[in-house]
């Protein structure tokens, strides 16, 4: 990588590293402190994981994912909503983990796939019996991935066999990886040469390191595929750093705000400087969302007073807080109840509707 940060001038970069910062602070105290805290959590790993496709230049739509992930997909899942879903659960997988797991060799091993996960990746809010369960969506997503990569090797095969490339041909026949994967990527001696550069940073602040260290991700790309751990590891890293404690800070719905040219600049200083305007950009929308679902959780346990103590509408506010979406299957699963039982409690919150679709009914507090 040979990535040098004596040269960058911190001088220049002063104004949206102020910005940063303070934004950092004031969202980690909201939301340490908000009584909505662990719905604002599990919604952000949804809306990052969708901004993260979104700047790959793929579209998944944050309703499709939020089904998915509760296995009750209403189409046959594509290729790019089952890497969102893995970005999902790798931000679920660093949110349980300590704060310096994501940032070591063991566990950048593990979001790699290098190493078995050890437990079942379930939701905080799901019960750990359930293993069984997300293990078969593991391997569900594994399976669709795959699949996807064959297809991918077998059309391009294909194409060489047509274009009478009898060498080329003959190596995609012997090893059909070699379609997907550079040989002389060399993604170890990478990855350990970012991490190294975690130790010269350690004298920056959080916000500045963190942007450096996004920065070298974006110029080196120590991963042919899974290109987007580098945002998930930022976070990650300012939760290390103490910056951001209260979740895993989503800097992929920043980066959609800055414009394409700002964040692949010429230079070093703009590219990182690109990088601290998302994190105060991510910040400031985070803020807005807190402050709306706040208000709303508010108007919404007016409904609740006087209810009985057995009353299954407290766990269906609690759903819908931690979901952008949720259907009457999701309802019905989740308060174990039948689905015209979920409708009737969803209808007691009146909750808006957001498909206004007979077929395929979905609410949501926006």
């Amino acid at each position: 990588m040979g990535y040098g940060i004596d040269d960058i001038r911190i001088e220049a970069l002063l104004p949206a590293l102020g910005r940063a910062e303070d934004r950092l602070a004031r969202l980690d105290e909201r939301v340490a402190r908000s009584p909505i805290g662990e719905g604002f959590r599990e919604r952000n790993h949804f809306y990052d994981a969708a901004a993260s496709m979104w700047i790959a230049g793929e579209l998944v739509h944050i309703e499709d994912l939020v089904l998915h992930d509760a296995s009750m997909d209403v189409r046959t899942p594509t290729h790019e909503l089952t890497q969102a879903h893995a970005i999902l659960r790798s931000r679920r997988r660093l949110w349980r983990e300590t704060a310096s797991w994501g940032i070591g060799a063991a566990g950048m091993a593990t979001l790699r796939g290098r190493t078995a996960l050890p437990e079942a990746d379930v939701a905080d809010d799901e019960d750990p019996t359930d293993e069984l369960d997300d293990d078969a969506i593991a391997v569900r997503d594994a399976l669709q991935a795959e699949y996807a990569e064959l297809d991918a090797a077998l059309a391009s095969a294909e194409r060489l066999l047509q274009g009478n490339d009898d060498t080329a041909a003959r190596s995609a026949q012997s090893d059909p990886r070699l379609l997907i994967y550079d040989p002389d990527w060399d993604e170890d001696a990478r990855l350990s040469e970012w991490r190294d550069l975690m130790s010269q940073v350690e004298r920056h602040p959080p916000a500045l390191a963190a942007a450096i260290l996004w920065e070298a991700w974006e110029t080196a790309e120590p991963l042919q595929r899974q290109h987007w751990l580098g945002n998930v590891l930022v976070g990650a890293y300012l939760r290390s750093r103490g910056k951001v404690t209260s979740h895993l800070f989503g800097l992929a719905a920043g980066l959609k705000t800055i414009p394409r040219e700002r964040r692949r600049a010429r230079t070093r200083a703009e590219r990182i400087a690109a990088c601290l305007d998302a994190m105060a950009a991510a910040a400031d929308a985070d803020l807005e969302t807190l402050n709306r679902l706040h208000l709303a959780r508010g108007q919404i346990e007016h409904r609740l007073r006087g209810r009985r103590s057995s009353s299954s509408l407290p766990a269906v506010v609690d759903l819908l807080f931690s979901r952008p979406i949720v259907s009457a299957g999701m309802i019905a699963e989740a308060v174990k109840v039948t689905p015209r039982g979920a409708l009737s409690l969803i209808g007691e919150l009146g909750v808006r509707e957001m498909t206004g679709r007979g077929r395929y009914r979905a609410w949501g507090v926006l």
